[in-house]
């Protein structure tokens, strides 16, 4: 199998081909236009001669009134080396010829180009005053012709050089204009997972690559980010797992140490379940991210009433709220269509986060609000302000804005608001924080179709 050629290789041949073809093309027109111009001149010149040679022949129509006339005609010959002259009867008889070695002519009137012995002539063959004999001029035109073939050589040649030059300039050219390119590759065979910093130079770049520079190295930021969060992401789910497998190991190790009742028994099967179930918890809830991620999470659509879904979860809080001495209210109502389950999940998670950092005599509002563009759902709550270079952060997965970690359900675990956020995008929603004059909010806007 033959081996591809390279770009740079493509790009030289094709300048090469480029340049033998204009320079063909140009020689070749060149040629034509010269031997153009030397039949108009030998035309002049044949005419000229013409207009002398009949006054010298004026009157002649047989050999017999041809013969006084011959000595004055070899005389003005003599002094044209060039030319010839042959006079031929209307039967075709030759009646003089002023050289040897004339080639046939034939006896068609007007200009025409003839070849005998390595002799190029230009021949004109006129009628001889009005009789039926004919006077033929010939001209030797070998140094023409000789002029012709040097050019066409010449050209040959030029087109051969110039196809030649041009492919090494252009592969020069190719090469050197290719380096960005080169450099693209180095960059990217030096990418790995322990190097994804190293960056195209975008203000070195010429103009046409300087736009596909920057959409490598948007890739190449891309990439980095996302290898650091799957890094990060792979150390939370260690730390978030080694804590139950480390209680549930140890527990059950002091279990086994001697024999026990059956109530300590079932009292520590009851203590394990826990750990558990909260572990399967996790594992789901990353298995519901993962789909999110894969645009695997496809929600129906059926209308519903917010303000019914929002008063119902509110009054499971209510107990909870309660507790911790927080009121829940809601504000406004608006239709829409959408997943009732995942809108639920979405929605308590968000208030079982207010919940959390609402202080005692606190308030939990929801607002609903209908709008041009679709449906917008606020939970705010007061509290502590958030760093606003902290909000962004919050819909990571197992952030913290406490860097402690503590246990408990799943939403503790810092996948609340990334779940909340996975569901509102899965319904062509976008979901963002605020935290402002005591308040701290979330707000979600969905569109209606």
């Amino acid at each position: 199998m033959m081996r591809r050629l390279s770009l740079g290789s493509r790009l030289a041949l094709l300048f090469a081909a480029c340049t033998a073809v204009v320079s063909l093309t140009a020689g070749i027109l060149f040629s034509r236009a010269s031997a153009t111009h030397f039949i108009e001149l030998d035309q002049q010149l044949l005419n000229s001669r013409l207009s002398l040679l009949r006054q010298m022949l004026e009157g002649v129509d047989d050999p017999a009134s041809l013969a006084p006339r011959l000595p004055a005609l070899q005389t003005e010959l003599s002094h044209q080396a060039d030319l010839a002259v042959r006079i031929r009867g209307r039967d075709g008889r030759i009646w003089f010829d002023s050289q040897a070695g004339l080639p046939e002519s034939p006896q068609v009137l007007g200009l025409s180009t003839l070849h005998s012995s390595g002799v190029d002539f230009r021949s004109l063959c006129v009628n001889l005053n009005d009789g039926d004999a004919q006077l033929t001029l010939f001209l030797d035109i070998t140094h023409h012709q000789h002029f012709l073939q040097r050019m066409q050589q010449l050209i040959w040649l030029t087109v051969g050089l110039s196809a030649l030059a041009t492919a090494l300039l252009g592969a020069w050219a190719a090469r050197s204009g290719l380096r960005p390119l080169r450099q693209m590759g180095e960059v990217a065979s030096g990418v790995s997972a322990r190097s994804l910093t190293t960056r195209l130079p975008e203000g070195q770049m010429p103009v046409e690559l300087a736009e596909l520079a920057q959409t490598v190295n948007a890739m190449l930021e891309r990439l980095d980010d996302a290898f650091q969060r799957l890094s990060a992401f792979s150390a939370d789910i260690a730390h978030e797992l080694r804590t139950p497998l480390s209680n549930l190991l140890t527990h059950t190790q002091v279990t086994l140490t001697r024999p026990r009742s059956l109530d300590e028994y079932r009292e520590a099967l009851h203590s394990n379940l826990e750990e558990l179930q909260w572990m399967a918890q996790l594992v789901n809830d990353m298995l519901y991210l993962a789909k999110a991620d894969h645009g695997l999470l496809m929600p129906s659509r059926q209308q519903l009433a917010l303000e019914d879904e929002a008063d119902a979860l509110l009054e499971y809080y209510a107990p909870l709220a309660e507790d911790a001495e927080v009121s829940l209210s809601r504000e406004g109502q608006a239709p829409l269509a959408g997943d009732r389950h995942m809108l639920r999940r979405a929605l308590s998670n968000l208030l079982d986060n207010a919940l959390r950092f609402t202080p005692a005599g606190g308030e939990i509002r929801v607002t609903i609000e209908r709008h041009q563009d679709g449906v917008r759902l606020q939970v705010a709550n007061c509290g502590e302000p958030i760093d606003p270079a902290l909000l962004p952060k919050l819909f990571d997965r197992f952030y913290r804005a406490d860097p402690a970690r503590r246990e408990g359900s799943s939403e503790h675990a810092g996948l609340g608001l990334a779940i909340t956020r996975s569901i509102v995008q899965a319904h062509g929603g976008c979901i963002r924080g605020e935290s402002a004059g005591g308040w701290t909010r979330f707000v979600i806007d969905l569109p209606t179709v």
